[in-house]
């Protein structure tokens, strides 16, 4: 008994160790990793070009110049979006204002706190302009230079991939190697999977709720549309996310109560087509993660990693679930990440 509890607290103190280096050495991990996902992704294109006698470095120079125009595409559609959206800013900024001293006047009612004492408390909590700017400013050359490594590491991955695969294979014994040559396959073909239907559902949701946003008369409907698609990279948080902030704006433009309550009608007609319908075509069975493993890997991922961690968790937990499939001690792990199969 005193021997199983040992072994239980190591356990538990490699773990927290793994998770300690995965937050302390972040600033490494997430390029890279980024990187090798993406380049999981491009690795078919950049083979068949291979083949087809395209020397290595313009094969994967072609790669990433394809990746820098569908980057370069949706962040001109967003800035276009925002740009259009930006037009009905003074009106919402009129009419959040109205609501603000509406808010301000029930917390009057309610508690007694003042108007003035209320609008101390919030100019004490703003950020000075000074601040903000230096806050924005280290924001943007973080992103910048992050992405320039993402490129890097995507490039060398890919130009690499072989010497790769040969030193992995090398790490273990010439008899296991037939089996961590099948686990590094499904492990690429997972991530591209999981990557190409993703993109493919965005599409989708951007079509369907620019549509549904159309039909019930939401102002930018496509703006909002783009916005509900994207943070389909947060699953089940997502949808939800985009669609109250849907409903925030347009209630503070004045919408009626029917133009509110259609856009919740269209979020469940879009996530009733998108459940049943698109995700079996689109994303079919390989990506086998119940529920709960995947809300628990997306709060993982952002608390140890931030916003990269929520969009790197599908991925990673999926890959994780194939190396416990394929070892032995760490079967019970996989079946406690996969789907869930019920008993008839």
């Amino acid at each position: 008994m005193i021997i199983s509890s040992t072994s239980i607290i190591k356990k538990f103190f490699l773990l927290f160790l793994f998770f300690s280096g995965l937050y302390f050495a972040k600033n490494f991990l997430i390029p890279i990793t980024i990187g090798g996902v993406l380049a999981t992704l491009f690795f078919p294109f950049y083979k068949w070009m291979v083949r087809i006698k395209i020397p290595k470095g313009i094969s994967v120079s072609i790669c990433l110049f394809v990746f820098l125009i569908v980057v370069s595409g949706i962040t001109f559609l967003v800035i276009w979006q925002i740009s259009e959206f930006a037009y009905n800013i003074p009106l919402i900024k009129k009419k959040a204002i109205e609501s603000v001293i509406q808010i301000q006047k029930l917390i009057f009612d309610n508690l007694g706190i003042t108007m003035e004492k209320q609008s101390q408390i919030l100019q004490n909590e703003q950020p000075s302009l000074s601040d903000l700017m230096k806050l924005i400013t280290n924001s943007t050359i973080s992103i910048f230079t992050n992405f320039i490594l993402i490129l890097v590491y995507m490039f060398g991955l890919l130009y690499y991939s072989n010497h790769v695969k040969y030193f992995l294979l090398k790490l273990f014994p010439l008899k296991q190697r037939k089996e961590i040559e099948n686990i590094i396959l499904n492990i690429s073909h997972v991530s591209q999977h999981y990557l190409f239907g993703l993109s493919k559902m965005i599409v989708c949701l951007w079509i369907m709720y620019g549509i549904g946003f159309s039909i019930i008369g939401v102002e930018n409907p496509f703006f909002f549309a783009i916005i509900c698609g994207l943070l389909e990279i947060v699953p089940f948080i997502g949808n939800i996310t985009g669609t109250t902030i849907t409903l925030m704006v347009t209630a503070i433009q004045g919408a009626s109560l029917l133009t509110l309550v259609s856009i919740i009608g269209t979020y469940g007609l879009i996530q009733f087509i998108q459940g049943w319908i698109l995700e079996p075509i689109i994303v079919g069975s390989q990506v086998k993660i119940n529920p709960l493993s995947t809300i628990v890997a997306l709060v993982l991922g952002e608390i140890i990693w931030g916003l990269p961690g929520v969009f790197l968790a599908i991925p990673l937990i999926a890959m994780i679930k194939i190396i416990c499939d394929h070892i032995e001690p760490l079967k019970p792990y996989g079946f406690l990440i996969g789907e869930v199969i019920s008993k008839k």
